[in-house]
């Protein structure tokens, strides 16, 4: 029974009917009926993880998300979050997080990880972090990699934020599982979920409907679009976190 979380999947589903979100989902056959797996996402949007929990539904199963502790501290979001089972992250010390999260695999979960860590700028794949690979590793279940493409038009970083009624297309898509063996070079295996990954994005951005004008700072760089570059990104992303070692240490 998930007395919090299925109500909480239904008013998202409603308010997702009522901005006119036209969702595009593929490859939900690869989610499994049952088992444990590391559904892995790519982040440019605040509500990734509700988007990457649709691609599980249809199977009826729920995605255990791990999430920065703040969001858990908050006095509204905090009781939500753990009474749908999601997994605090403090990433000053990840290691309890990381052991949660192997025990919620190997007792059949789902679990939800964004291995770019922190939201892309750039809307392109930031380096991925080692540690969803690790964590299937470790409890023997296999990668789901999704890939979102639309989700940033409503919420993203510094640009504004879509309330209305703007029948915006988000297109979600799930990869072939990927197996990582007990032996495998961790390094390795994340460098294949990231190749799978970046496949499925292209995939998506090239049957995306095209964007012009204004609309173009949704477009990266690459494909001719005025979103900031990589680098461009990643020199914001060291200002804010300048920012806040400044704002826990001045």
């Amino acid at each position: 029974m998930e007395p919090v979380y299925r109500p909480v999947i239904a008013a998202a589903k409603s308010m997702f009917f009522l901005q006119g979100t036209r969702f595009r989902i593929t490859g939900e056959e690869h989610v499994p009926r049952s088992g444990g797996a590391v559904m892995a996402i790519n982040h440019t949007s605040y509500f990734d993880f509700m988007y990457a929990g649709l691609a599980a539904w249809p199977h009826r199963r729920y995605v255990r998300f791990m999430a920065k502790q703040s969001i858990f501290a908050h006095r509204v979001s905090g009781p939500l979050m753990r009474a749908m089972s999601h997994i605090p992250v403090d990433r000053s010390s990840g290691g309890k997080a990381f052991r949660d999260a192997v025990r919620a695999l190997m007792d059949g979960e789902i679990v939800g990880v964004f291995p770019e860590a922190t939201m892309s700028r750039s809307f392109e794949l930031k380096d991925f972090k080692p540690g969803a690979v690790k964590m299937a590793q470790v409890a023997g279940v296999p990668v789901l990699p999704v890939t979102i493409w639309g989700g940033h038009r409503l919420w993203t970083k510094e640009l504004p934020k879509n309330r209305g009624f703007g029948r915006i297309p988000v297109f979600i898509a799930v990869g072939e599982p990927i197996a990582v063996e007990r032996r495998e070079d961790v390094v390795a295996a994340t460098a294949r979920l990231k190749e799978a990954m970046q496949a499925l994005l292209d995939e998506q951005q090239a049957v995306y409907p095209p964007l012009s004008g204004d609309d173009l700072r949704w477009v990266p760089a690459r494909l001719g679009g005025t979103a900031p570059t990589p680098a461009e990104a990643h020199e914001r992303d060291e200002a804010d976190m300048r920012r806040t070692r400044d704002k826990f240490t001045g």
